[in-house]
């Protein structure tokens, strides 16, 4: 008689680049999620601060590095800040449906503006149509692109100004990737918009979470994460609130539009 549950099996990348630090190397430890345990995996997993990308869970095991932090909003204890309440205002007529994990060319045109402008020399600056239905839809456990637009007169559907690939786990909402119209001349702040919605879903669902990511301290590009309080993040003794002061201070400087 076989096990019900299969322990999974974990391996370790290569060293290579790290994409946040310079001068430092990245090595990941991940694991294939699959069968019909891959949510119970995929949650077990998250909560020790492992990431999904496709079919695959992984997390930093860096030789000589912990600047990644897994970090997480308390979403039930959310409570915006007078700029987080404005843009809230502001963007509070947009439209938001959760859609099944399927890529639609209305979506590959909006990242590949969205890259250009933000991310121009990133990691996924050469991500084909393929590539993003793969990141969209060879999803095991259970996924929804959630899709921003800007109302209509008639109700139709309106302009696609945002969308976040987001996974529902057992204990909150994991934010997989975001993008969204980084030129908009009357949308100020819809990165910033996109995840407060995503913390208001979660604490109307009873979701405790939102799971942001990986931050790092002093980094200009994840000082935005710092901005969502009371924030979490995962260390030797487990999960603990903090105050990243010092990231504050750059996420001030630089503000998610």
């Amino acid at each position: 008689m076989s096990a019900p549950f299969r322990f999974p099996r974990f391996f370790v990348t290569s060293p290579a680049p790290c994409p946040y630090l310079e001068g430092k190397t990245e090595r990941k430890v991940f694991t294939e999620l699959s069968g019909n345990n891959a949510n119970e995996l995929n949650d077990a997993l998250g909560r020790i601060g492992f990431r999904r990308s496709q079919s695959v869970a992984y997390r930093p095991s860096c030789a000589d590095c912990s600047a990644c932090v897994s970090v997480r909003v308390c979403a039930s204890e959310f409570k915006p800040s007078n700029s987080q309440k404005r843009n809230l205002r502001r963007n509070g007529d947009l439209i938001a449906t959760a859609c099944k994990p399927w890529a639609t060319d209305e979506q590959y045109s909006l990242l590949q503006s969205y890259l250009a402008s933000r991310h121009p020399t990133g990691g996924m600056a050469d991500m084909d149509d393929q590539d993003f239905a793969d990141m969209v839809e060879q999803t095991p456990v259970d996924s929804h692109m959630i899709e921003y637009r800007e109302p209509t007169v008639d109700g139709s559907r309106g302009r696609l100004v945002g969308c976040c690939l987001t996974d529902r786990q057992g204990d909150g909402l994991s934010m997989i990737y975001s993008f969204f119209d980084a030129a908009h001349p009357m949308r100020e702040g819809l990165g910033t918009y996109i995840i407060a919605d995503h913390v208001i879903r979660a604490a109307n669902a009873g979701l405790p979470y939102v799971y942001l990511g990986y931050w790092i301290e002093g980094s200009a590009r994840m000082a935005y994460k710092a901005r969502f309080r009371p924030l979490e993040k995962l260390g030797p003794d487990g999960w603990a609130r903090f105050e990243p002061v010092a990231s504050d201070r750059i996420a001030a400087m630089f503000e998610l539009a």
